[in-house]
């Protein structure tokens, strides 16, 4: 079982002899999933080999794109059984006693009526996929593969129910509230253009209650179609289209490489080679902090399990360096979110699939604008180091090189996938099931961090797990922006800038602004979704080439990670490091202000984003 699984909270509503039917159904979904990511690493490595010898195996891109369809349904539907679907829940923190349980009860009510009218789409998609008799390969019908999708959003459903109390009376009050919604919808007693509103309303607070953040998007894509007597279908067929987009197998590959190297011992390894390299002089763990922080998140796809993964390593190494508690909380929380425009970084390629740009040139793109933000929050670091004078360790090269040695392959992981990436043998998503094998075999083979039946079953869960709902929100997201586009909102919008804005500059101020803002309060990967398809005409009639708008979108939703009052990274900081959120964000202010400098220069400086794809062209 994976540890968020909680076996005796579940086991409380049920007889003894019901827990081990359900353990033993838990544990064949874990299962699953993990070997649905075995096929997804395999199968690429097998086409790269193949292809010296013959044409390859035929279909296999076909085949791939369907397991990425898989993983996120089987991922979402774990994600859902064991309470981890992503979620903007700040209210339920604050809520005690019976108002909690009822904020529960009806944000899981809602939740639960918005995924069966998913699931009821998905059914009608299947069926109009059915009778167009299409077929994967090797005569697999096409709608065997897509059936996931019901089943899934079906047993997402169920488990909302499920997890809306722990009594059996609570459950099915759950369950009433929300076939009433469901009823509701179907046989509206007013007219539809009256409900549309309040429909919304209910929408946005169960969101604020705590409803998952795919529920809001799918939500609102749903209550808008229905306002405009357009089938609900729509929903279902974008979120097929983006799931089986060729690129987007990228994502749950390099999610795993991450994981591997995050679960086993890569971390204390990478602090320890920072530390014994930089670590000696004034401000050098400071430096190690930015650094080894940077060079996870790049491959871990955001600053989420960076901070739970070093926050207990690296407040130590800067409290014992003398640097004051509030400036270490502070870099620690900051460091966090750096590295999102370095290549593998998920953010980078999932932009680049919606603004149809080139992934290689997108990374080539960010690489100076985040050595520019690296060295800013470094330069900080120093400074607010400047009176640490003890504590310092003193260089030794017998350490720096056993450190070296000990961590040579996890500092290799960086150059497999670069020139994977870059190389041209391989395409971006070969070059992610590169990386992911070279992970596996660094944590489970060489420095054996890791038991390959102890426990990469549970890796690959959890990796899993974070994919699965990503790609939900994602994929029920990309349904809202195709509402918004049939209602022609980015035209409205290109056409309002066209009179009311005439520079460049000054919409990318306040693109700037408006960011920072969306970015705090929505997660980065439907806001890339959602807001990018609303950017791109406006960024194109002003002239502003896509890779630079990218990388700005980009660069302001990794500072907004620190933007007060709900950025992931001082929500995670506080929670990681048992720190009250007003002082996680007192300590981190001076970084987000020097950030948003930085952010300013790579606005406004577009050399620095396209010198080096102007280079490499």
């Amino acid at each position: 079982m994976t540890p968020g699984d909680k076996p005796s909270a579940v086991s409380a509503a049920l007889p003894a002899g019901e827990a081990a039917p359900r353990r033993w159904w838990h544990l064949g979904e874990d299962l699953t999933l993990a070997l649905l990511l075995a096929i997804m690493v395999a199968l690429p490595l097998v086409e790269i080999v193949l292809r010296q010898f013959s044409s390859g195996i035929p279909s296999a891109p076909n085949f791939l794109r369907h397991l990425t369809l898989l993983v996120g349904m089987v991922g979402g539907v774990v994600a859902a059984r064991d309470g981890r679907l992503l979620a903007l829940a700040t209210a339920p923190a604050l809520l005690r006693g019976r108002w909690k349980g009822l904020a529960l009860i009806f944000n899981s009510s809602v939740a639960a009526a918005v995924t069966a009218f998913l699931c009821v789409a998905s059914l009608q998609f299947v069926s109009q996929e059915r009778e167009g008799g299409s077929v994967l390969a090797y005569g697999i019908p096409l709608w065997v593969i897509q059936l996931a999708m019901p089943m899934g959003f079906g047993l997402i459903c169920l488990r909302l129910i499920w997890r809306s109390a722990r009594t059996w009376w609570r459950r099915s009050f759950a369950l009433v509230l929300a076939a009433a919604f469901i009823l509701a919808a179907i046989f509206p007693p007013l007219e539809i253009s009256s409900l549309t509103l309040p429909a919304l309303a209910a929408l946005l607070a169960a969101t604020i209650l705590g409803a998952p953040i795919f529920i809001a998007l799918g939500g609102a894509a749903m209550i808008l179609f229905w306002s405009r007597d357009v089938p609900i279908t729509a929903v279902s067929i974008e979120h097929y289209g983006l799931v089986t987009n060729p690129a987007l197998p990228s994502i749950p590959l390099f999610t795993l490489a991450g994981y591997f190297m995050a679960e086993g011992g890569a971390s204390q390894r990478l602090v320890r080679v920072f530390q014994a390299f930089v670590g000696w002089f004034r401000g050098g763990p400071a430096i190690a902090t930015v650094l080894i922080c940077a060079f996870f998140t790049s491959f871990t796809g955001g600053s989420g399990v960076t901070i739970l993964a070093l926050g207990g390593l690296l407040m130590p190494v800067l409290i014992a360096a003398r640097f004051s508690e509030r400036d270490a909380l502070g870099l620690v929380t900051g460091a966090g979110s750096l590295g999102t425009l370095l290549p593998p970084c998920l953010p980078v390629i999932l932009y680049a699939i919606l603004a149809k740009v080139d992934i290689k040139e997108m990374f080539i793109a960010g690489l100076v604008p985040a050595l520019l933000l690296i060295a800013m929050t470094g330069a900080w670091g120093v400074w607010a180091g400047r009176k640490a004078t003890d504590g310092r360790q003193r260089f030794e090269l017998g350490e720096a090189g056993r450190a070296l040695w000990a961590a040579k392959w996890e500092l290799m992981l960086p150059v497999v996938a670069i020139v994977a990436l870059f190389s041209g043998w391989a395409t971006p998503v070969e070059a992610a099931a590169v990386t992911a094998f070279y992970a596996f075999l660094v944590a489970v083979v060489i420095q054996r961090d890791l038991g390959i039946i102890r426990d990469c079953p549970r890796v690959m869960t959890e990796a899993g797990v974070l994919v699965g709902g990503i790609l939900l929100i994602l994929s029920v997201a990309l349904g809202l922006t195709n509402y918004l586009i049939d209602a022609q909102i980015p035209d409205q919008l290109a056409a309002w800038a066209a009179i009311h804005v005439q520079s460049r500059w000054v919409f990318l101020l306040g693109l700037n602004v408006a960011l920072l803002f969306i970015g705090g309060l929505v997660e980065i990967y439907a806001a890339i979704v959602v807001v990018v398809p609303l950017l791109l005409p406006i960024g194109a009639q002003l002239g502003i080439d896509p890779l630079h708008l990218g990388i700005i979108f980009l660069a302001n939703m990794e500072l907004s990670f620190l933007a007060p009052p709900i950025g992931l990274n001082l929500l995670l900081a506080s929670y990681r490091l048992n720190k009250p959120i007003f002082e996680v964000t007192r300590a981190v202010l001076p970084l987000l202000g020097l950030r948003f400098i930085g952010v300013l220069l790579i606005t406004y400086v577009p050399w620095i984003t396209l010198v080096l794809p102007h280079w490499w062209r």
